[in-house]
């Protein structure tokens, strides 16, 4: 079983389902509303624990009414809890339209995500005695920095999901192991990532693709699903990944690319992310 600490973001997602995303200046019904706990990291951190890994999360909540619920998401999903701290003002909070054929538009509101600006020694000393660490770009970039570099110095493989995606200091870079990326992620990105020696770009239904150090790339296919929701979809891929990465790129895109289909099938972000059990009932087909 993998140790991985993931230091991110937690939201609570307030998600709305309509026929067709709204045009600019256009009220319109909605057909449902949800109030579904997310955020990256905590997905991510969801995600790697229902495919087999002990996990640790590392983050942040407020003091408002969601903050109980986020933390106790996590718990029930056998994340260790500890690390996650309380800080004064609103927690997370992401508002999630989806359309009729599954896609969605996203507006996140870092709240006290934005207040990750430290690891304390306690948080330090987690990601040491981790095999991995899993970041995104939900929190000030230079905890990231911080978190990746400590990883790097203890023998702690570095995963970095950089979205949303932005310009990164090249001393980050420089600490990554492995990059999880999308088609756009990647085009934006362009050169920056020829730095990291593991680099999976996924690409929706039609799977994802591996380029390792030595140039030669992998291709993972699709897994074919009846689409709802494609909230988590690459949270819960990037999860796997991260939790089945000891056993070699191959296996790992397999877990991923299939944790990531099923996590297509129904609505919001952490209820939809796969367990082990379901993951390896498709695998198995």
């Amino acid at each position: 079983m993998a140790r991985i600490v993931v230091v991110g973001s937690i939201n609570m997602d307030l998600v709305t389902t309509v026929r067709r995303r709204p045009e600019p200046g256009e009220t319109m019904s909605g057909e449902g509303f949800a109030l579904v706990p997310g955020g990256k990291g905590s997905n991510q951190a969801i995600a790697a624990r229902r495919a087999g890994a002990e996990v640790t999360f590392v983050g942040a909540v407020g003091d408002d009414v969601f903050a109980e619920e986020l933390r106790r998401v996590l718990h029930d999903a056998g994340v260790r809890v500890s690390r996650l701290r309380r800080v004064d003002g609103p927690s997370g909070v992401a508002a999630i339209v989806v359309d009729g054929n599954g896609e969605n538009s996203i507006i996140v509101v870092g709240g006290a995500n934005s207040r990750m600006t430290e690891l304390d020694d306690a948080d330090l000393e987690a990601i040491a005695a981790a095999d991995v660490l899993l970041c995104q770009l939900e929190i000030p970039v230079p905890t990231v920095v911080a978190a990746a570099r400590h990883a790097r110095a203890n023998g702690t493989a570095v995963v970095l999901n950089p979205s949303p995606v932005q310009e990164l200091p090249a001393e980050l870079w420089a600490e990554v192991d492995i990059a999880v990326v999308n088609e756009g992620e990647a085009a934006q990105l362009g050169s920056a990532l020829d730095a990291v020696p593991h680099v999976i770009t996924t690409l929706g239904a039609d799977g994802a693709i591996y380029r390792g150090p030595d140039g030669i790339t992998l291709p993972q296919p699709g897994v074919r699903v009846n689409v709802v929701d494609t909230t988590a979809a690459g949270d819960t891929f990037t999860g796997a990944l991260a939790a089945h990465w000891h056993e070699g790129p191959e296996i790992a895109l397999a877990w991923a690319s299939t944790a990531g289909a099923l996590a297509t099938t129904k609505l919001g972000a952490s209820a939809s992310i796969p367990t082990r059990s379901e993951i390896e009932r498709l695998l198995s087909r």
